[in-house]
């Protein structure tokens, strides 16, 4: 369950910014997680709860907001958007050559504190 160490390593990222900031409490924490990234949304949201216990996000919730995968297709040279999180081949046209764009980010859109 790597979801774990991605849960802990961006409750480090908020702390350390509130605490540079002068805030004493972090409200919400908003990521942007790609469907072809490999993470559960699910399993992240359950990491997170275990590992904000005793910080200063102990109250905070995690939002997450996932992106779809998007590409381009140097065969028939179109743009293409897929609700799936893994894709090998042209949607259109079924060529595998193909450049994934987007859908496998991860960051951390904002932080809520108090």
């Amino acid at each position: 369950m790597h979801e774990l160490s991605i849960a802990q390593s961006l409750l480090d990222i908020a702390v350390k910014n509130c605490k540079q900031n002068g805030y004493k409490r972090i409200e919400s924490i908003k990521v942007k997680i790609g469907k072809a990234s490999g993470i559960m949304p699910d399993a992240l949201l359950f990491a997170f709860d275990a590992v904000k216990i005793g910080s200063i996000a102990e109250k905070a919730s995690l939002n997450i907001e996932e992106i779809p995968v998007s590409g381009y297709c140097e065969c028939c040279k179109k743009n293409f958007t897929v609700d799936e999180a893994f894709i090998i081949s042209c949607p259109m046209c079924g060529n595998i050559s193909i450049k994934i764009e987007s859908g496998r980010e991860l960051h951390i859109e904002e932080i809520d504190v108090f």
